[in-house]
């Protein structure tokens, strides 16, 4: 029995069928004109069961349910459809290899008067009887009640009351747009819908249909009331929020039909790589405004109609906003829901690790008054076009940020309402916007970028230690070219002095080499494998570097032809310089790094770490970029001679940065707000923020 683990005596009973075996086909034909998310669902599980189906018993042996409004004679010989009330019953019934045909009956509308029946359960259906009109005696109801699902499969029509009302409002909507339920439901409600639509209208009651997978415990099992292996939904959507929550679900393998082992850090981790830096984003824009108040005296407002911006960065950005609305447009029209949130995710890291990383001293005023209001107002943009492309998968955070988001946008009457995000309508593609040559330039300074990090992060190297050349190689003259305008960006992320640029192979020391997948070359090599295997590494780098060209290489006498290797660039560094520079690849660029500390940059570090002992304070006090304060240190008697050297002659970029000229103080005597011990190069002094 249910929940008792005790087992169930089966035996076979009389039930009442609806055809189906005659309409396969149509099914089949049916269900292939429509949409499946994902499709595999659609051919393979749901196709193949109805390939196969049978005929449906649409009788249950229960007292509750819907009553079967059959009445029968003793022997079954005479039957009769009857209507209770004025409803649509439809049904095929099958009994004794006699068919009755569809019926749709509208009865009286007086009837339930007639009767004094409103209540159709058994208690009040089953006394009544109907004379005979074949002379045996009185008919009674069947004991059968509706399968469920007869009426769940009935759902489009009942729930207008069709054909008796709604008739235009049901031809205007049949079939529905989509239907989304889980992929339990594939022979059950799917099926349902399907056959009672073919057997009515010939057609399938959707033009969409979205399966979703089940929702499991952590631990793989299903989720039970009884055994309480699962955390309270409202309790996750308490502490985390309906957003992050939804999220999560929207990112699972549950939208690609697939089950899901519901983790409570799933959603904490939305919250850390999606929700938190995409409102600090916004938060760092408001304190960005702010400052530009302070410093010009002028408030900012959005320019929906500004010129598109001169900057390299702005414009891509731009574009990759574009890129999101498209791709939105595009995935929600096929009713694809899993393929945005990667999408966003890529967005909200190239929103703040690559834009306003890179452009924290335009935003700041550092290249004038009309730069800084060209970077607010594409900040702006940005932001506000992820809140109306994403308003629909978190609706709270988007009403949150866009009303904090419309003070700063111009009163425009054609507008309409936008007293909500989700009274605007959804973004147009700015096909304007696109520039595909800017969008290969960034792409191709983050690849340098990211080797170039990577070297530093193999050899302990922090991104505040100055080091003195970086050397980018490429064959391409045009890969140099889209690189070397954005150089400054790349001397500044990556804090180099220097940047050679070379197509030059012998200067740069690039070398080539082979490699393949064997598993793949083995098929077509099959008994040669192992000759090309042991041959391959012994095969020269002009040999390799002629294969590029020629798409022919011989090895151990096996003819390899392109496409049967994937050839590498490297630099090989001479045993002089192994510990002084540091190389990577894409297998596309190549890059070198000069990773000796030198003398004459120790000053700089010194200074980079000193503004970094700075910021860290200013943010433990809660400090905003507007407020102002004076820095002082003090060091213990003889220490620091270094620390003073390196702020005394990097003073403009160290008071630039943290607004203020540290000053060294042999007492304090000042209301201090904060004080810290602070370490640098195994020299501590103390640190004070002191308000003006």
């Amino acid at each position: 029995l249910f929940r008792s683990g005790t087992p169930l005596i089966y035996k076979a009973v009389p039930a009442w069928f609806v055809r189906v075996t005659p309409i396969v086909d149509d099914l089949v034909k049916n269900n292939a004109e429509t949409l499946w998310v994902p499709q595999s669902v659609g051919d393979g599980r749901f196709g193949n069961w109805l390939a196969n189906a049978r005929d449906w018993n649409v009788s249950r042996n229960r007292y509750w349910g819907t009553p079967i409004p059959l009445w029968a004679s003793d022997d079954l010989e005479e039957v009769r459809l009857t209507a209770l009330c004025d409803a649509t019953l439809i049904l095929y019934a099958q009994l004794d290899f006699r068919s009755f045909v569809l019926v749709q009956l509208k009865s009286s509308k007086s009837y339930p008067e007639k009767t004094g029946i409103v209540d159709l359960h058994r208690e009040s259906v089953d006394g009544i009887t109907i004379p005979s009109s074949q002379g045996k005696g009185v008919l009674r109801r069947v004991e059968e009640v509706f399968d469920c699902w007869f009426e769940s499969g009935s759902m489009p029509y009942a729930q207008l009351h069709y054909p008796f009302e709604n008739k235009e409002l049901f031809e205007n909507t049949f079939p529905a747009h989509f239907v989304s339920e889980g992929i339990d439901q594939t022979r059950g409600w799917f099926y349902t819908l399907l056959v009672l639509s073919t057997h009515l209208f010939g057609r399938a009651p959707w033009k969409n249909l979205i399966v979703t997978g089940l929702v499991l415990a952590a631990d793989g099992k299903k989720m039970s009331k009884s055994l309480k292996n699962y955390p309270d939904p409202n309790l996750v959507i308490d502490q985390y929020g309906a957003d992050a929550t939804r999220m999560f679900l929207v990112n699972s393998p549950i939208v690609r039909g697939d089950n899901l082992r519901f983790r409570e850090e799933g959603v904490r981790e939305v919250i850390s790589r999606v929700l938190l830096p995409w409102l600090n984003s916004f938060r760092f824009f408001l304190g960005q405004v702010t400052l530009f108040k302070k410093t010009t005296g002028r408030d900012f407002k959005y320019d929906a109609y500004a010129p598109l911006p001169v900057n390299v960065m702005d414009r891509w950005i731009l574009a990759r906003c574009q890129s999101l609305i498209k791709l939105v447009r595009e995935e929600m029209a096929a009713y694809r829901l899993y393929t945005i949130i990667p999408r966003l995710l890529d967005l909200v890291d190239e929103l703040t690790n690559w834009y306003i990383r890179f452009n924290r001293k335009r935003l700041k005023g550092e290249n004038g008054e009309d730069d800084t209001l060209s970077a607010l107002n594409t900040l702006f943009e940005a932001l506000f076009t992820l809140c109306r492309t994403m308003s629909s998968y978190t609706p709270f955070l988007t009403e949150n940020l866009y009303q904090s988001l419309r003070t700063y946008i111009p009163e425009d009457t054609a507008a309409g309402d936008t007293r909500s995000i989700h009274f605007i309508s959804f973004p147009e593609v700015k096909e304007e916007y696109f520039h595909p040559d800017i969008e290969r330039q960034v792409k191709r300074m983050q690849s340098v970028i990211e080797l170039t990090r990577n070297i530093r992060e193999k050899n302990n190297l922090s991104l505040k230690t100055p080091l003195k050349e970086l050397l980018v190689f490429h064959p391409d003259a045009q890969y140099l070219e889209d690189v070397t305008p954005l150089q400054d960006y790349i001397k500044s992320e990556l804090n180099v002095r220097d940047i050679v640029f070379s197509s030059d192979e012998s200067l740069a020391g690039v070398r080539y080499k082979a490699v393949a997948d064997w598993a793949v070359l083995g098929k077509k090599l099959r008994k040669d494998l192992g000759r090309v295997k042991k041959g391959l590494p012994d095969v020269s780098s002009d040999a390799v570097r002629e294969y590029v060209s020629s798409g022919e290489l011989m090895v151990d006498g096996i003819q390899l032809v392109a496409g049967d290797l994937t050839v590498q660039r490297y630099l090989e560094l001479p045993p002089a310089a192994q510990g002084q520079y540091g190389t990577h690849t894409d297998n596309d660029v190549v890059v070198r790094l000069d990773i000796q500390i030198h003398p004459d940059l120790q000053g700089e570090w010194l200074a980079r770490e000193f503004i970094n002992r700075v910021q860290k304070l200013r943010k433990k006090a809660g400090l905003q970029a507007t407020d102002d304060v004076h820095v002082f240190y003090t060091f213990s008697t003889g220490d620091g001679p270094e620390i003073n050297a390196a702020l005394a002659e990097h003073s403009a970029f160290v008071s630039k940065t943290i607004g203020a000229t540290p000053t060294e103080a042999k007492k304090m005597d000042s209301a201090v707000l904060i004080e810290e011990e602070q370490e640098v190069a195994e020299v501590k002094f103390m640190l004070y923020l002191v308000r003006p």
